[in-house]
């Protein structure tokens, strides 16, 4: 596990940019997955910045993004395929059939989750995985309680989640309450993951992973046995870690 602090979330942001671009140039065809929220929007910008500047193309990149919101099809406003679109798709040179979310309006979940799995797959893997951390320690939406050995699947929301995201919403109500999700045993796989951890709400969750003790009820806790995770966190979401 690799610790890089950063002073604020601007910073974060670019830091973790900066590392992504880096370990992209890695591979001839780079497999990325994806994250939505609050905290990767930072680093969003700074990939478009540096492909409108010419540092980078996205033309042979295929990525997976970690989970959607089901009964919200892409041109949902809420949804994350269109968080997505409006968020980095559109503004880069990615080719739309390169570009996997889960379809939160598929006909049969169960077949639909199959069927990702089988994309990573054929994909070669995930070669980079971007993460954000729940507060209660969830990663994708596998939430606490969720088997460690889990593959994409369908979960539904802990309320602490769904608080945390009614602020997209016109209402509380409006959150859906079931998502698909990429399992924390296919994310585990990926080759790297780059964790993001902006703000002092992230604080406790922070600290709480960076004890090493892994259990089911913090997903998060799993990262421990990643044999190549690098942490990019700011100074709030680092305040209650000490030696770092």
């Amino acid at each position: 596990m690799n610790v890089i602090k950063a002073k604020d979330y601007d910073e974060m942001s670019t830091l973790a940019c900066n590392l992504t671009i880096e370990r992209m140039k890695n591979y001839k065809r780079p497999v990325l997955g994806l994250a939505t929220g609050s905290t990767p929007e930072g680093l969003y910008r700074c990939l478009i910045e540096n492909y409108e500047k010419g540092n980078i193309s996205f033309n042979n990149v295929t990525t997976f993004n970690l989970d959607e919101y089901i009964g919200l099809d892409e041109n949902n406003k809420n949804s994350y395929h269109y968080y997505m679109n409006k968020k980095l798709f559109e503004h880069i040179d990615l080719p739309k059939e390169q570009a996997y979310v889960p379809d939160g309006v598929a006909s049969c979940f169960e077949t639909e989750c199959k069927q990702y799995e089988e994309r990573i797959k054929k994909a070669g893997g995930i070669d980079i995985q971007l993460l954000g951390l729940g507060i209660n320690g969830h990663i994708g939406f596998n939430e606490p309680g969720t088997s460690l050995k889990s593959r994409t699947h369908v979960v539904t929301l802990d309320e602490s989640t769904r608080n945390a995201n009614a602020h997209f919403f016109a209402s509380e109500g409006e959150v859906p309450k079931r998502a698909i999700s990429m399992g924390v045993q296919t994310i585990m796989e990926s080759k790297e993951i780059i964790l993001l951890v902006s703000g002092e709400k992230k604080a406790e969750a922070l600290k709480r992973l960076m004890t090493g003790n892994i259990s089911e009820q913090f997903p998060a806790s799993v990262l421990h046995k990643h044999d190549d995770l690098t942490i990019v966190a700011d100074e709030a979401a680092l305040s209650l870690v000490d030696n770092v």
